[in-house]
């Protein structure tokens, strides 16, 4: 389960993560109740901040994956991850001082986005240059696994502070966790990474990464259902926002609880999910549909405590997706190839949520927030169904990805 962690720069790496990725969801809670605050709880409000968060990655996240490719990713990654931090200095500023606006929320949020551009891309195929295609699985769940605990840890602290001394506080800690991802980066040796040739710059570069897509026919199958459930399904950080503070009338402690309780159920699958090989089709599409229904359930639980209870399995059936589709997809491309691929798919899995965000918001301020779960559920348990249907007369998917994920050398890959 824990194998990439032999490797010394993967521990390096992944111990920064913990810090920053702990750092980054208590941010998360407090940003989503500062905008409560500000905007006295308009849900359009916060959807439109979710959304901003994430508009870059629909207009440029394309351009990233082309950058990824062409330039040594350990030096985005320290770029990108320093400016994060710094944006977290300036929002706690603004909060501590109480000159904070909404609008001055919206920018940050913007430019958060932008540096994600770069970093997801980077990021995620910069796992392989740690360690390998053989690990790559594991080191992909392995930062699943990271990224979910410091995710039951976040909320829960960050619940806790806000309650205590408000919201300046956490963005300050956000900005400080983000030194340890810094020294883990610098302290990396080189001789003991595998980096890929690098792209020269050449024009048509992002064009030939989609029609290298459009030309496979199982990613466009994975990406279509990646980005459905992502768009509609995967807004749990707004929806539960929402429906624990206008259904429920809990405060700002029993938000931080109700996500820390998703990603216990995340974390859990992500674990399970460590131990697995190589990602199967099967899995994939029954765990999309499995998240689907557990979601509807979960909007419709008709107290708070139930509501935590049905947030555990509903984080598990997402992670053992989610991790599913990464692993399957970088697996299955041309090593030349993954930067942009993986651009492609963080645009599908994150850059869509512009689009999703401000109409799960909407709904939630007119018919209400569970309306808003259950429709998110509703919407990808379909796109599980319709994928398969499409998929099955045809055999398209399974003997395409498997042949893709088998025929590749053993050194050939990149990244995770």
């Amino acid at each position: 389960m824990f194998r990439s962690l032999r490797i010394r720069n993967y521990r390096l790496f992944a111990a920064g993560q913990v810090v920053s990725n702990t750092g980054t969801w208590m941010q998360r809670v407090a940003q989503d109740w500062l905008v409560l605050e500000l905007a006295h709880g308009s849900g359009v409000a916060l959807g439109i901040t979710t959304g901003l968060q994430f508009l870059p990655l629909l207009l440029f996240g394309l351009w990233g994956g082309v950058l990824a490719d062409r330039y040594p990713k350990r030096r985005i990654l320290m770029i990108t991850q320093a400016a994060m931090g710094l944006l977290a200095l300036l929002l706690g500023t603004l909060a501590i001082t109480g000159t904070a606006r909404v609008w001055h929320v919206y920018v940050l949020a913007f430019a958060l986005g932008m540096a994600t551009v770069l970093d997801n891309p980077a990021r995620q195929t910069f796992v392989n240059e740690m360690v390998g295609r053989r690990n790559l699985p594991n080191a992909i769940a392995l930062n699943s696994a990271s990224f979910n605990g410091a995710r039951v840890l976040g909320p829960a602290v960050a619940g806790l502070l806000i309650a205590v001394a408000g919201t300046g506080p956490v963005f300050l800690i956000n900005a400080a966790s983000y030194v340890a991802v810094l020294f883990g980066l610098a302290a990396m040796r080189r001789s003991e990474l595998h980096p890929g040739e690098l792209v020269p710059r050449a024009k048509g570069q992002l064009r030939e990464g989609l029609r290298y897509v459009r030309g496979r026919r199982d990613l466009v199958m994975v990406l279509t259902l990646v980005g459905l459930v992502a768009t509609f399904g995967m807004n749990f950080q707004m929806t539960t926002a929402l429906v624990t503070r206008e259904v429920f009338g809990v405060g700002a402690s029993s938000f931080g609880l109700a996500s820390a309780m998703l990603a216990v159920g995340a974390l859990a699958g992500a674990l399970l999910a460590a131990r697995r090989v190589r990602p199967r089709l099967r899995l994939l599409l029954s765990a999309a549909l499995l998240f689907g229904v557990l979601e509807v359930v979960t909007g419709l639980m008709p107290t708070y405590w139930s509501f935590l209870v049905m947030l555990v399995p509903t984080g598990m059936a997402l992670m053992t997706f989610t991790t599913a589709a990464n692993a399957t997809v970088q697996l299955g491309v041309a090593p030349e190839m993954r930067g942009r691929v993986m651009g492609l798919y963080m645009f599908v899995f994150m850059g869509t949520n512009p689009l999703g965000a401000p109409l799960v918001g909407w709904m939630a301020e007119q018919f209400g927030p569970r309306l808003s779960i259950v429709v998110g559920g509703v919407v990808a348990a379909l796109a599980a169904l319709t994928v398969t249907v499409l998929a099955a007369p045809r055999g398209a998917l399974r003997p395409a990805l498997r042949s893709a994920i088998r025929r590749r050398p053993a050194g050939s890959a990149q990244n995770g």
